[in-house]
Parts: structure tokens; sequence; C-alpha cells
């Protein structure tokens, strides 16, 4: 039973952080994860799914906050964005420059389904190398 609280306390913080991560609040949910599978090893597969589903959250959270923006201005970096589209997500795990992407997708009024699928494509890619580099 207290196997089963400790790997539950951690999915969660893994989940909490990955969230956080994504969203405009600093702080790298890498470190977390790399913790949850050195401890919970048998979490490799729940680990990685949540991981990646709460880092997608909070990237739409960024996306949701820039389509609230209005758009009185246009901006030359972000019709960058409008003409590579949704693909471009897929770039939403990077530091420094994924979030700005997100929040400029909504911003953009870009398909939320399709930003989604893309950023969850790129974030699960990332978390699957950081967890296949610690086995």
């Amino acid at each position: 039973m207290a196997d089963f609280f400790s790997s539950d306390i951690s999915l969660w913080g893994l989940f909490v952080s990955s969230f956080l991560a994504a969203t405009l609040l600093p702080g790298g949910s890498e470190a977390v994860l790399i913790g949850v599978l050195k401890l919970h090893p048998e979490l490799f597969w729940p680990a990685l799914l949540l991981g990646t589903f709460g880092n997608t959250l909070g990237g739409m959270v960024s996306f949701g906050m820039g389509w609230l923006l209005t758009q009185n201005k246009r901006l030359k970096h972000v019709e960058q964005l409008r003409r590579h589209g949704t693909p471009a997500l897929l770039l939403a795990w990077a530091p420094l420059i994924g979030d700005a992407l997100c929040l400029a997708a909504g911003w953009l009024r870009l398909n939320p389904w399709h930003a989604a699928l893309f950023m969850a494509i790129g974030k699960f890619a990332r978390y699957s190398l950081i967890a296949l580099a610690i086995e």
C-alpha cells in the first residue's frame, strides 16, 4: 500500500510539474520525470503519458491566453508562425521559444485541435528521449 501511495504521489507530482513547466511560469519537469522513473521504473508508460498530457495541457493554457489577447497589431515574427501553421508547434517543448509559440498560435487563432495534436507529438517525443536515455 505504501508503494502504491508513493507511486501515485509521484505521478501527480509529475503531472503538476509538467503542466506548470508548459505555462508561462518557470520550471522544468524533466528532473521530475527522471526522478519518477528512477524510483518507479515500472511506471514508464504512465509517467510518459501523464507527463505528456500535463505538458500539453499547460501549453494549451498558454494557447488560450494568446487567444484572449486583442489582435490590434501585425507582428512580424508571429506572422511567420501563421505561414508555418500548427506543425510549428512540434517545437512547443523547446526552452524559451516553446511558450512563445503556444501563445502566438492562440493569438493567431490557429486550429486548437491541430495545435494540441502537434504540441502533444513534440512533447511526447521529448519526454520519450529523456525516459529512454535513463533506462
